[in-house]
């Protein structure tokens, strides 16, 4: 699989969204598979990714030493390999950023062949992870637009009960602030008649000196 260590020289990595496109039953890979292309090879397997669930990424090619034509190019699963940690110019480690890679090793390696035909050589067709599967096997735009509509009705839900729940907060805040009203009065009424009852029994206080003293 290293493609290097067959003598030529390898690009760096790249993600290759897939396509929405409708269409007939495609097959799945296998070793032999023959494609008039290296571009057809890259339509077929990124067309495959797109029905099973996942994205592909467009990894190493090995190029000609002569005349730098592509000899073979590998493909793989965007969650291929692993982030590596950074460190910073101190040598300490940077915060990690979220990573998508999870070391699937889901990969398919096409060969030019003398007769100028591209061949599958490799397959590996099992993933680590979960695959984006809808109900119907298929990642399509209508699968979305089903998504995308059934996430808008239960926001819609979600903003009717939202209304509801304040509605009835904005109930017992009333009625708490009515009964906190009606508290006050009250304590203003006991408040009333404490100071009528000191001021009574100061009177009949002063009564009772007056008479003593008399």
């Amino acid at each position: 699989w290293d493609l290097d260590k067959e003598g030529g020289k390898a690009d760096s990595s790249v993600e290759e969204k897939t396509a929405e496109r409708e269409g007939s039953e495609i097959l799945e890979p296998y070793v032999g598979m023959e494609f008039e292309s290296e571009d057809d090879a890259k339509k077929y397997y990124i067309e495959y990714a797109r029905r099973i669930g996942f994205m592909v990424r467009i990894m190493q090619r090995r190029r000609s030493g002569i005349d730098g034509r592509t000899l073979a190019r590998r493909l793989g699963c965007n969650k291929q390999g692993f982030s590596p940690n950074h460190k910073g110019a101190l040598g300490q480690e940077k915060k990690p950023r979220p990573s998508a890679r999870e070391g699937c090793k889901a990969t398919i390696l096409v060969k030019m062949e003398k007769t100028g035909k591209w061949v599958v050589t490799r397959f590996e067709k099992e993933h680590n992870h979960p695959l984006m599967i809808t109900a119907n096997g298929f990642n399509t735009t209508g699968d979305k637009d089903k998504k995308i509509e059934e996430l808008t009705m239960e926001l819609a839900h979600q903003e009717q009960l939202c209304s509801a729940y304040r509605e009835k907060l904005f109930a017992f805040i009333n009625d708490v602030e009515k009964q906190t009203e009606e508290l006050s009065s009250k304590i203003e009424v006991i408040v009333d008649n404490v100071r009528k009852l000191e001021a009574e029994r100061q009177r009949f206080t002063h009564r009772s000196a007056g008479s003593l003293g008399s």
